[in-house]
């Protein structure tokens, strides 16, 4: 019998299009050429793409696939798919198998039904996607999919994958250009890397189903906090029960045959929450893979009697989830740019990677602000473990004193490590760390790689992905520009530069408690920019500063950045729309016809007592309780559903999200504070729907 170890590693990657199967599958000069294109960014050559196609066509069909379908990335969330037969008639109508090169690099979808931010008129239908041979195709579903871009008929990306690509070119030229002006001559690529951690709620899926909230928009718009929560930290990292054991295993099984390094998986802080960590990819596998993460979460909780929550705050007052980005740069020569050495302090590459990147954060601290901003995270950001919405970056104590020496031009010494004794004579010893941890930061430098902790836990990686390569690769064509221009000692050169950057960017620095009211303080005093939400964080894609930016490094054009602009504020002023109904929904048919019926029974029988004699003074206090709450609840009702339809009224993007935000908002948390407040004086089995302690402790 074989054993659990060989079962795992045959089991890895069996469902994908991989350089195994590509090496033993496809002619030696094939294989080569398509390898070139992968790993060097050689274009295609359109020769190789038949004999590529027929190769995949017969691996897939030999793995019970019967069709194919072009995934992609439009301007949502989320991913799209239109799959295509294999099968197609010969000229005497018999069935055969058929995959043409054409049909692998090539595809035509509908682009007039995606965001398009005003790129596409709605009767201007024809869109494009195209093969992005850097992602393994893969199988899933018994379709070959195959990853690509997504664009319109006139080029214009309809997607986020697009610029992803781009800024990972734009940033491998400027990333070489500056090596070789530190003697690295071997370098050939420089590739951004990412490990997204998931964070997610399960939920038993019977209870779900009584939840239009959480049905419709992925988080509950009602309800009041159980009488336990997160309070005792009993939950993080606790023993995992047995039926979500039995979800996570699965999950990794079907992970892992899609090609997907699920690492990491344990309970979160909250109560039913828990998260999923991958090995590091590419910045475009890691999405590609990040994607799939969540699709297959959603599958595989569905046949456990479960339900997949992904949204940012499913539930008020309990931690809600992000996707904390770990990224970093690697070398084709297998060297992290981010990594020090024994001794950082005498390290200058790894200084000068450090410190553009703490400029570029700086710089363009409203941008970072804005690759994580949706109305789901307006709800989750600036408390509850996750980061502040104020900008800044944590180096810990060693780098941070090595850069502030640095500035001074005073000799800079490295940290010794310390070596932890637990005063047990059973226990090893090991080595501390230089540098501690911090949960509150937004960008955290975490000893080989910085943590963008921003990232909602629904929300793709690309954006942050790609605007984060953008920055660094804008912060690395200056340094190049000025070692360009340098005399004398290369060394010296680049010391002064760091020594520059550290001197003007120092303010974005900060190894403390970013939630402390000092900090909002010093912050402010620091001329940092407090972005609160999403409506503020949008126009800053559109500043002339970061259109020139992406224009520059040809990540998007002007169009596209407009276009992102318009589709950001249409889809913010669509999801809350579409709260704010389900919310009238439910308060309208379900909440408050359940309170005015117990609060008829409750009447009823109080005048039974009273016709006995009886006293039923607690049934009229609680009727009394019950009565003004009701009335607060049907005023604000009234307003939401009127302000709404005003609301609608309003044609242009902006002045509509704005409106939403301004207005909606504030008359929904209005409507649930009043239906909370009778949640609280109504027994369990009169209330209609199931409450937070139900949802949390279920499974």
């Amino acid at each position: 019998m074989t054993d659990n170890h060989t079962n795992l590693t045959e089991i890895f990657g069996e469902s994908v299009f991989n350089d195994a199967v590509m090496k033993e599958m496809l002619p030696e000069s094939v294989y080569s050429s398509l390898k070139h294109t992968i790993h060097e960014g050689l274009p295609l050559d359109p020769a190789i793409a038949d004999v590529v196609a027929s190769a995949m066509k017969d691996w897939a069909v030999s793995k019970g696939a019967t069709h194919y379908t072009h995934w992609f990335q439009p301007l949502t969330e989320i991913t799209a798919e239109k799959h295509e037969s294999f099968l197609v008639p010969d000229k005497d109508g018999n069935a055969i198998l058929a995959f043409s090169g054409k049909e692998l690099i090539k595809g035509e979808p509908d682009a007039s039904s995606f965001p398009s931010g005003g790129l596409r008129a709605t009767f201007e239908a024809r869109g494009y996607t195209a093969w992005d041979c850097t992602s393994p195709a893969f199988i899933k579903d018994k379709s070959l999919y195959i990853p690509t871009v997504f664009c319109s008929y006139t080029g214009d990306a309809l997607d986020k994958k697009t610029p992803l690509l781009r800024s990972m070119d734009a940033l491998n030229t400027q990333c070489i250009r500056v090596l070789r002006h530190l003697g690295d001559e071997e370098t050939k690529k420089v590739t951004p890397m990412v490990g997204p951690e998931q964070e997610y709620f399960l939920i038993d899926r019977e209870m779900y189903e009584k939840r239009l909230d959480l049905k419709l928009c992925g988080r509950t718009l009602f309800g009041t906090k159980p009488p336990k929560g997160q309070e005792m930290d009993d939950h993080y990292y606790g023993r995992l029960r047995m039926r979500i054991s039995s979800f996570m295993h699965d999950l990794d099984m079907e992970l892992w045959k899609m090609g997907v390094f699920a690492k990491t998986k344990h309970n979160e802080v909250a109560p039913a929450q828990h998260e999923l960590a991958p090995v590091y990819s590419t910045a475009n596998i890691a999405c590609d893979h990040n994607q799939l993460t969540m699709e297959t979460m959603r599958l595989v909780a569905k046949k456990h009697g479960l339900a997949c929550l992904l949204h940012e705050k499913p539930f008020a007052g309990v931690n809600g989830s992000g996707k904390h980005n770990n990224w970093s740069l690697m070398t084709d020569t297998g060297k992290n740019l981010f990594n020090p050495s024994p001794n950082p302090a005498e390290n200058l590459s790894f200084l000068l990677f450090i410190a553009a990147m703490i400029k570029g954060i700086d710089v363009y601290q409203e941008l970072i602000r804005y690759s994580c901003a949706c109305a789901g995270n307006d709800v989750r950001l600036g408390g509850d473990e996750a980061p502040s919405v104020i900008i800044s970056v944590f180096l810990g104590e060693e780098l941070y004193d090595i850069f502030a020496d640095m500035e001074k031009k005073t000799p800079a010494h490295s940290r010794v490590n310390t070596c932890m004794n637990m005063g047990v004579s059973s226990l090893p010893n090991f080595t501390q760390d230089t540098t501690d941890r911090n949960r509150t930061s937004p960008c955290a430098y975490t000893g080989n790689k910085f943590e963008f902790r921003m990232c909602g836990s629904s929300q793709s990686i690309a954006r942050p992905c790609f605007i984060i390569n953008t920055i660094m690769a804008e912060e690395l064509r200056k340094i190049a520009d000025q070692l360009d221009q340098a005399e004398g000692n290369k060394c010296d050169a680049v010391a002064n530069i760091i020594r520059d950057i550290i001197h003007c960017h120092k303010r974005i620095l900060f190894n403390g408690n970013n939630y402390s009211k000092e900090w909002k303080e010093e912050s402010s005093r620091r001329g940092l920019l407090h972005i609160n939400s999403t409506i503020e964080a949008i126009p800053y894609c559109i500043e002339e500063k970061a259109l020139d930016l992406f224009e520059r490094h040809a990540v998007l054009s002007r169009a596209e950045s407009f276009a992102r602009y318009e589709t950001m504020h249409d889809l913010y002023a669509k999801g809350i729309n579409i709260e704010s109904l389900v919310m009238i929904e439910m308060a309208g048919r379900q909440i408050i016809p359940a309170v005015m019926d117990y609060c008829g029974k409750l009447a009823t029988f109080g005048n039974q007592i009273v016709s006995l004699g009886g006293d039923a003074s607690n049934h009229r206090d609680t009727l009394n309780e019950l009565t003004p709450l009701i009335k607060e609840a049907k005023t604000a009702l009234i307003q939401l559903e009127q302000t709404r339809n005003h609301v609608l009224e309003i044609m242009e993007s902006r002045s509509r999200a704005t409106a939403f935000h301004d207005q909606i908002i504030p008359l929904m948390n209005r409507l649930r504070q009043a239906c909370d407040s009778l949640e609280l004086l109504i027994p369990d089995e009169s209330w209609p729907i199931p409450t937070y302690y139900e949802l949390m402790y279920r499974v």
